[in-house]
């Protein structure tokens, strides 16, 4: 059993066919899905698939794309809608200053509430962090000194330096679709050393999609692909690598339920 640990299930790419994206993941042996919440506007979409599908869960949480937009005076709103059922994580959130669609003041305010959020409803934090390292770093750092939490490093592409504070921070670290493609040997090299019971694999479908289909849209079903890579980079089986990813997954997302 595989878990693909992030997913967009609610945008327009699966609308069609939804239920057969579901089937096919579950074909491969993709038993869980998280499909995460980007906005809160549109969590209600989010939460709606997630209660559609027993296997599948969801997210709350502001993209830090939309952290201008949608600006967070405080994690009450996180919060409670982190009650419903289904929710396993608070994010995607986090900082991204390689296209800044939101100042970073908003991007950093609308982080900390989303920690604060993650603290009080004891879920994980699920971090969205691109060209920003010294800030996630820093915030992260200051936050968990403030009071403990748990979380993942999302679709992991950063420097050796983030995955060595991440891991020092308790946190997991998750691999993409980008861990198989031909010029990431950089990021290889910092995954393999990466503990085997603090990984996580994802698709962050629709994007991303891993070799030998990157340029389609992907797919949960298509995690097997990156988990055969890993699994190889780590020198395991690949049922070794599925095993423990998926009991990594369930340690961390402790609300989501095993399938029987």
């Amino acid at each position: 059993m595989l878990v693909d640990s992030h997913c967009h299930l609610d945008f327009p790419d699966f609308a069609p066919q939804l239920d057969a994206v579901v089937a096919r993941a579950q074909d491969a042996g993709v038993a869980v899905c998280v499909t995460i919440g980007t906005r809160l506007s549109g969590f209600e979409r989010v939460h709606e698939i997630a209660a559609q599908f027993p296997d599948v869960y969801c997210s709350v949480g502001v993209h830090p794309h939309d952290a201008e937009k949608e600006p967070l005076n405080d994690a009450s709103p996180l919060i409670a809608r982190a009650a419903l059922s289904k929710v396993v994580g608070i994010g995607e959130s986090g900082l991204d200053y390689y296209y800044e669609h939101a100042p970073r003041p908003a991007q950093i305010a609308n982080f900390r509430a989303h920690i604060a959020a993650a603290r009080e409803t004891k879920l994980p934090l699920i971090v969205h962090t691109r060209d920003a390292d010294d800030d996630t770093i820093a915030v992260l750092r200051e936050e968990m000194a403030a009071g403990t939490f748990t979380g993942v490093i999302h679709c992991f592409t950063g420097t050796r330096r983030l995955a060595e504070a991440a891991l020092e921070l308790g946190f997991v670290i998750s691999a993409s679709g980008i861990a198989t493609f031909k010029k990431s040997d950089e990021l290889r090299a910092v995954l393999r050393d990466v503990p085997m019971d603090r990984l996580l694999v994802e698709t962050d479908a629709p994007f991303l999609a891993p070799m030998p289909l990157r340029g389609k849209s992907n797919e949960p079903s298509f995690v097997v692909h990156t988990a055969a890579t890993m699994a190889a980079l780590k020198g395991v089986s690949g049922e070794e690598f599925a095993e423990i990813t998926t009991n990594n997954f369930f340690r961390l997302f402790t609300r989501a339920v095993r399938p029987t």
